[in-house]
């Protein structure tokens, strides 16, 4: 199988999970069969690959205001507007419902990336070794303790 499309298909299948369980904890989320959830899981692929990266280039006076914060508000149109192209068989309520199930496709989508290796990860936790040399004085650290790199 090709890295992009075994990478592509990690991202959706980790998509189709975070809409299942939205649809589980938000009560604004109505998906009507699993045809209707393969189909939501990539639409939302396909917005937020291409649709998204021009909401961000246009908001980005906001996205700096707000720290990056306001890319929740964009992930929750775009939930919303798929809930309204495919409006019989997945259905986003209002825009309340939008945000929290965005919210929760994130972190699901997020922390099913970090488990399965599949996503950008951006945070390294690893134990740092001295290095050689004469040992440290008694007043100062060891250095070797637990670094995490950014």
């Amino acid at each position: 199988m090709p890295v992009k499309f075994k990478s592509f298909f990690y991202q959706w299948i980790n998509t189709v999970a975070g809409v299942i369980l939205a649809s589980y904890l938000v009560g604004g989320i109505h998906v009507q069969g699993v045809a209707y959830l393969a189909i939501a899981a990539l639409l939302l692929g396909f917005l937020n690959a291409w649709v998204r990266p021009a909401l961000i280039i246009l908001s980005l006076p906001v996205m700096i205001f707000s720290l990056g914060l306001f890319t929740l508000i964009i992930n929750a149109a775009l939930l919303f507007l798929a809930g309204w192209l495919l409006k019989p068989g997945f259905e986003v309520v209002n825009f309340s419902s939008a945000f929290w199930g965005a919210l929760i496709i994130a972190i699901t989508g997020g922390l099913l990336n970090f488990l399965t290796g599949t996503g950008n990860l951006l945070i390294k936790f690893h134990r740092a070794t001295r290095p050689p040399g004469p040992p440290p004085s008694k007043g100062g650290g060891d250095g070797g303790g637990p670094v995490i790199d950014v």
